[in-house]
């Protein structure tokens, strides 16, 4: 009796485990299951990805707004400003008259400012809730300097000065601000001088995609950079836009309306989204079970554990995936409603939960292309190579630092792309590529022989040793592995502890089957008036037993009752 119930265990272990890794079609058509995680998985894609095209749209516009006005900005504030950026600062200027000039240009802009701008801008409050702008500068604390007798006197701690003038300060005669000692500099003892400010905007332009506006903070900083002293200043210049609620907003028209019907579709995502957690957790939760079902059952008849191939075949990778895109959803979408209704401005956080969520979810449809033969060699390949390809990177890593910190400790002062350790980072993996390569070359400066002559041999052997060796490796690597999945597709993959236990399950439904059906033939050929049919006797796959020949355990269950009324080796003779 306790060998029977084992069998029935082992059978009913079996069938589920072929249940859990059946794909949703062959569920279907086994038990007759809707797959309701496909179904929501697609709506789920439409969903989602019609939710991200809206708010792209709508970050397109704040973005654009910013952009724009950071550049108006630098346009109506930077004296001599040409429209492109000095490298990483704005302008600069070299005579101390155009200092002065540059900074009374963007006070007196200041000024102005709703006399010249065309934007919807105002003034804003700046620290302790003053309108107007904030001028600090930095300088040594005191010294002397006399650089024909090359002599030098000074005290290297830094003071920093500052003046607030506010509108009614400006609105005076300009000479009253200009003349005070505040703006009389030493420029071998200056360090920088930066001008800071507040205005407010309103982004109009959302009305028109039927959106409540938005209403902008705008901190702008000007610096002027001298703390080389190489008789170039570097004027920088920053906005930091920050959106703040609006405190009065009438507008008449559509667009409440319109903001509503958003904010039911972004809690229908939500729910959607939470329907799939659910699903996707409760399906990881089984297969956990099952798995436990199935270490114990192994280690009970085996008598050993199971290898871990077979143990992570139970955790599915894809379920993983759609947990973390709906967690990454939800949480989107909330700040979404939130940002439409004005109470949130974290545009950035809720577009990267948003993009990303979404990159998973596009992404997560690769595993039912996986369920045809032609699309699963992506997959396979990917499995098979990514261990040894991450291996590989450690190993080409440690190169490429060597070669990232090389050049930009000697090549830094002589070519602007490794004067950091981004840049150069940035420039090898572009020449990696075979990207730029003339221009890397043909930029580095020829003021030293002996640094050309290292450059050029530093650049030859970066290049030769990524694209003709370790390059080359690396798409060997994933052909190895693409050319083993493809003799496994045509030879048969290598079967594991979990494969060998299915297996025995399809070998015994097979002779099972064919069983019955030769028992049906038997059924036939007997005839209505008690007439004998001959069989032989390895057609009937009968086993001998002690006792001679025995019917299987199959037929004996059979409604039709046979009786042995002759035997021979070959021949047993049966009849109704």
């Amino acid at each position: 009796m306790a060998h029977l119930d084992s069998e029935v265990k082992e059978e009913c272990l079996r069938e589920d485990l072929k249940f859990y890794f059946m794909n949703p079609c062959e569920k279907f058509r086994a038990r007759q299951q809707i797959p309701w995680k496909l179904c929501l998985q697609i709506l789920k894609i439409v969903m989602v990805t019609t939710q991200l095209v809206r708010f792209g749209l709508s970050n397109q516009l704040v973005v654009a707004f910013k952009e724009e006005n950071a550049a108006a900005f630098k346009h109506l504030f930077l004296k001599g400003y040409s429209g492109t950026d000095e490298d990483d600062y704005s302008c600069s200027v070299y005579t101390q008259e155009d200092a002065y000039e540059s900074i009374f240009f963007a006070i007196n802009q200041y000024h102005r400012l709703r006399n010249i701008s065309l934007g919807t801008l105002g003034y804003g409050e700046s620290e302790g809730n003053r309108i107007g702008l904030k001028v600090c500068k930095q300088h040594y604390k005191k010294g002397t300097m006399f650089p024909s007798n090359e002599t030098l006197n000074i005290d290297s701690d830094i003071k920093i000065d500052c003046i607030h003038l506010d509108l009614q300060a400006l609105s005076q005669s300009s000479q009253d601000w200009k003349n005070s000692s505040f703006f009389s500099l030493e420029f071998y003892r200056l360090l920088q001088v930066e001008i800071s400010f507040q205005l407010k905007g309103i982004d109009l332009q959302t009305i028109h995609s039927r959106e409540l506006p938005d209403c902008y903070v705008f901190q702008n900083t000007i610096t002027f950079d001298n703390n080389a002293h190489s008789g170039k200043i570097k004027i920088y210049f920053d906005s930091d836009a920050n959106i703040e609620e609006c405190k009065d907003l009438t507008i008449s028209g559509s667009i409440q309306k319109n903001t509503q019907y958003v904010l039911v579709f972004d809690a229908f995502v939500i729910v959607i989204c939470l329907a799939s957690l659910i699903l996707c957790t409760r399906s990881i939760v089984l297969a956990l079970r099952l798995r436990k079902r199935f270490l114990n059952f192994f280690l009970e008849k085996y008598k050993r554990q199971v290898c871990d191939a077979d143990q992570w075949e139970f955790v599915n990778g894809w379920y993983v995936l759609v947990i973390t895109s709906d967690l990454m959803t939800v949480i989107g979408s909330v700040l979404k409603m939130e940002i439409k209704a004005k109470n949130l401005t974290n545009y950035n956080l809720c577009s990267i939960l948003l993009g990303t969520s979404t990159l998973f979810v596009w992404v997560g449809v690769i595993r039912y292309l996986g369920y045809f033969q032609a699309y699963n060699v992506l997959i396979l390949t990917m499995q098979a190579s990514l261990p040894k390809v991450l291996r590989f990177c450690a190993c080409a890593g440690m190169i490429y630092l060597g070669y990232t910190f090389c050049g930009w400790i000697v090549l830094g002062p002589y070519h602007n792309k490794f004067q950091n350790l981004n840049t150069v980072a940035e420039c090898l993996f572009s020449l990696v590529n075979g990207d730029d390569m003339y221009a890397t070359f043909a930029h580095i400066q020829q003021k030293s022989l002996l640094v050309w002559l290292f450059s050029r041999l530093y650049l030859y052997s970066f290049i030769s040793l990524f694209i003709y060796m370790i390059l080359s490796l690396f798409i060997a690597l994933i052909t190895d592995s693409y050319d083993t999945i493809k003799k496994y597709q045509q030879n048969g993959f290598p079967v594991t502890d979990l494969q060998e236990f299915l297996k025995e399950s399809s070998s015994k439904e097979k002779c099972q089957k064919e069983s019955s059906a030769f028992l049906s033939r038997v059924c036939c050929l007997r005839s209505a008036g008690g007439k004998s049919a001959v069989l032989t006797a390895t057609e009937m796959a009968l086993s001998k037993g002690d006792r001679g020949w025995t019917a299987p355990q199959n037929c004996q269950k059979h409604a039709v009752k046979l009786q042995i009324i002759s035997r021979s080796d070959d021949h047993l003779i049966l009849v109704n």
